[in-house]
């Protein structure tokens, strides 16, 4: 048996130990998602930081973070550019979703973008970039349609994805601080 073929066997061993956790994710009461609990304090945290006073202390700016933010909302309506291969998405993804949404909240690298995605200007005005972000999660919001699969959990319904909105924004948020 090759290496690639033994480390990729240990991994499909590794996810198939986690997928009984998945089902049991949901058995607890999730955890309220920290810092944004609700669309409307996400957006008020926007509001706030397009009024200047805030910067980011991570690789991106201010407004390539919400311009992140807009992407991975707006493509939860009109698809993802790229998906993960169906089986990560059935099984590793969907058990890190499970994890995060029963925590309330998620950790990613922070100057990963969406694969596919257009890439991030460094120049772009925060107002600009704030509008753009405030805009898609109102169009989400108000979205009643078929939601598009998440590029590495999969299927999630509005509520999974509302979590998973909000729980983006505030990982990302951990970078957010005064100028």
């Amino acid at each position: 048996m090759s290496q690639l073929h033994q480390y990729q066997r240990r991994r499909l061993l590794g996810v198939a130990a986690l997928l009984p956790l998945t089902g049991l994710a949901g058995c607890a009461p999730a955890e309220a998602v920290r810092d944004f609990p609700t669309l409307a304090s996400a957006q008020a945290a926007i509001e706030r930081a397009s009024a200047g006073g805030l910067k980011s202390s991570g690789a991106w700016t201010l407004a390539q973070v919400l311009t992140h933010a807009a992407q991975s909302i707006e493509f939860s309506m009109s698809g993802f550019p790229e998906l993960k291969p169906e089986l990560f998405r059935a099984t590793l993804g969907r058990a890190a979703f499970a994890f995060f949404d029963a925590r309330g909240a998620m950790r990613h690298a922070l100057d990963e973008p969406i694969p596919g995605a257009p890439e991030l200007n460094p120049q772009t005005a925060l107002p600009a970039a704030a509008a753009r972000c405030l805009d898609s999660l109102r169009r989400f919001e108000a979205h009643t349609g078929a939601l598009a699969p998440h590029f590495a959990y999969g299927a999630l319904d509005k509520a999974q994805y509302t979590r998973a909105h909000l729980m983006h924004l505030a990982n990302h948020w951990t970078e957010i601080g005064p100028a």
